[in-house]
């Protein structure tokens, strides 16, 4: 029975990583004896599990029948592990983490930094991007976001803010009027991030709040990309603080209408509440939010 369990959990890793090959590598093992092991399995079952060809693997019927129980049961499995790592010293195992490009440029590349030094145990395989990221189908146990949550399945606890500067190339600033209130901006070219809306808000001293539209010949999805853009002169545009200062200290970039502000962007730590590493991206996710202070 055992040597079963183990071949199907080789059966599920193989579709879970697409291949036998990314399977191999993902356990440390020849690609011939993953191969030959499912291979085995299926003579055991007398069904057909994977489809093969040259280019992809795609599950039968059975094989989805099968994985759909392996999968229950790989999680029932590891979740009992992270009870334990919950009671122990030192947790243990793999967590997958998802995060904005942006946020390796700020404090919490020093949390992440020294989590993963106080949990030697723990194998962090973080992935930073800007492109939103399906936490469930792409296999992530926890998953950073900056904005607005509008994912209802997930579980999530706030862990901090990162506060937006409204910036522009001297240059660009130089060759227009000079703005005295934020419709003045209207006229303007600007860089626009596509998971952001078209409208922007900007909050006056007093509180008051102000929205104006936003005309753009240029969007991209990357807060990095916003800034390389701002800084070659195309338009102004709304960056997270860290990237700002950092070309304001340059002087490429000028802060435009500092005496008004932009809404902050939450930071959020999102999981599945059904995640095979539950109790671990917990420890992890706890962490950040006891020094959220610091980000």
């Amino acid at each position: 029975m055992i040597e079963k369990l183990r071949s199907m959990a080789i059966f599920a890793t193989v579709v879970d990583q697409g291949s036998f090959r990314a399977a191999a590598s993902h356990l440390g093992l020849a690609p011939s004896r993953i191969s030959q092991t499912v291979s085995n399995l299926e003579k055991e079952l007398s069904v057909t599990l994977l489809y093969r060809s040259t280019r992809q693997l795609s599950m039968t019927s059975e094989g989805q029948i099968l994985y759909a129980k392996v999968s229950e049961m790989l999680q029932a499995a590891e979740t009992g592990l992270d009870s334990i790592n919950v009671l122990s010293k030192q947790p243990t195992g793999e967590l997958r983490v998802t995060a904005p490009a942006f946020i390796a440029q700020t404090g919490m590349i020093d949390l992440m930094a020294e989590f993963s030094t106080a949990n030697p145990g723990v194998d962090l395989k973080i992935n930073f991007s800007d492109r939103p990221r399906d936490l469930i189908k792409e296999g992530f146990d926890v998953g950073i976001r900056a904005g607005f949550l509008d994912d209802s399945e997930l579980m999530s606890r706030t862990i901090g803010q990162s506060a937006k500067l409204l910036v522009a190339s001297p240059d660009y600033v130089a060759n227009h009027p000079t703005p005295t209130h934020p419709r003045d901006l209207e006229a303007w070219k600007w860089i626009h991030f596509s998971m952001r809306p078209e409208r922007a808000e900007m909050i006056s001293k007093s509180g008051k709040s102000t929205h104006i539209n936003c005309t753009y010949q240029i969007e991209v999805d990357s807060a990095q990309a916003l800034y390389e853009f701002a800084i070659r002169g195309l338009g102004i545009t709304a960056i997270p603080e860290n990237l700002a200062n950092r070309g304001i200290s340059r002087g490429e970039l000028v802060h435009v209408l500092p005496e008004w502000s932009l809404p902050s962007l939450g930071l959020y730590a999102m999981w599945p509440d059904r995640s095979r590493r539950e109790s671990l991206a917990l420890i992890f996710v706890r962490f950040l939010a006891d020094h959220s202070d610091r980000l």
